[in-house]
């Protein structure tokens, strides 16, 4: 494990991780200050709540896909992963090694979002403050299993065109999947067009694991019958994710 290791000191010593503490520790109440919330005191909760995942999901896209597609690129033309090859390191497992380290850095984002959630914005019942968390726990590993394939084929994307081209593919594929596939539906439905509908089928859902909507209304937690279905949604998409990202990283640059 010592490029886990390499990669994990470089990302530390980079210090851009503290900007996603930030983000999501500290920017939703003020946020939270500066919005409609402040005139009505029962929707103060909800915006923290919903301002603390939309903080989480965008380190996530911004700082993640970047960070991810600039490993991936610097591994590639800097010599290191031609090293690694020498030493006995496959592709494979350089690929392992580089997103479980970038892993070890977005895995709290999740968590540090249920915190503050479950902390700061519980509803004050019991019932409701017992299925707060219970929703908040549901949606930090969705969260997980939805951001951790866009990272590795950020990282594998950049490894061959360019860290631009990995950041960009998997930033458009989590905007579409949380935003667009919505607006897709809606123009399916308005028009005759079943191709719409099979694109959108074939879709990455990834509003499926965004809990903003759920929180601000208090639409309780996921059923326990239907959350292993999400959980096997995801983990499809990460296995197919991961077949990609293997075909196209490369621990060298070409000539």
């Amino acid at each position: 494990m010592r490029l886990y290791r390499l990669t994990t000191a470089t990302l530390f010593q980079w210090k851009s991780w503290a900007i996603c503490l930030f983000a999501v520790c500290a920017l939703p109440f003020a946020l939270s200050q500066i919005s409609i919330a402040t005139e009505n005191a029962t929707l103060l909760k909800p915006a923290i709540a919903q301002a603390t995942w939309a903080m989480a999901l965008l380190s996530a896209i911004f700082w993640g896909f970047f960070t991810a597609a600039k490993l991936g690129e610097n591994n590639a033309r800097s010599g290191v992963g031609e090293y690694f090859l020498t030493t006995g390191v496959s592709s494979t497992r350089q690929l392992l090694e580089m997103w479980l380290s970038l892993l070890t850095f977005i895995a709290p984002l999740p968590l540090l979002a249920s915190a503050v959630c479950i902390l700061a914005a519980s509803p004050g019942q019991a019932a409701e403050r017992s299925m707060w968390i219970t929703t908040n726990l549901q949606y930090g590993v969705l969260f997980l299993l939805a951001i951790a394939p866009l990272a590795a084929l950020a990282m594998s994307v950049a490894s061959r065109f360019g860290s631009i081209t990995g950041f960009v593919t998997s930033a458009a594929l989590a905007i579409y999947g949380l935003y667009g596939v919505g607006y897709l539906k809606l123009l399916a439905n308005l028009e005759s067009y079943p191709a719409l509908k099979w694109i959108w089928a074939g879709s990455p859902h990834y509003h499926f694991a965004d809990p903003t909507e759920r929180l601000r209304y208090k639409l309780g937690a996921i059923a326990w019958d239907k959350f292993p279905l999400l959980l096997a949604y995801f983990g499809g998409i990460l296995l197919v994710h991961a077949a990609i990202s293997r075909v196209l990283f490369r621990a060298r640059a070409t000539a």
